[in-house]
């Protein structure tokens, strides 16, 4: 089973990559692009089994290792 997660800062949390890819992007003529966040695009393979336990196993991941969620929210996408 193949599972995506995505990563993102959370509002109002200090983005430095994000303000830095926007500044660059705004002083190359992107006037148009308003914000930038920049996060984390995981991609997990899984040896088979019941779905509802694997979605709470990597929920479970996410909480422990490839998110802070203090700072940042994740979504979980499985298939």
């Amino acid at each position: 089973m193949k599972v995506s997660i995505y990563v993102s800062p959370k509002k109002g949390v200090l983005d430095p990559a994000g303000q830095a890819a926007l500044g660059a992007l705004r002083s190359l003529g992107f006037g148009e692009v308003a914000d930038v966040q920049i996060g984390k695009y995981i991609i997990l393979s899984l040896e088979d089994g019941e779905s509802g336990q694997a979605e709470a196993r990597v929920q479970e991941m996410c909480e422990r290792l490839l998110a802070n969620p203090i700072i940042e929210d994740y979504r979980i996408e499985m298939g």
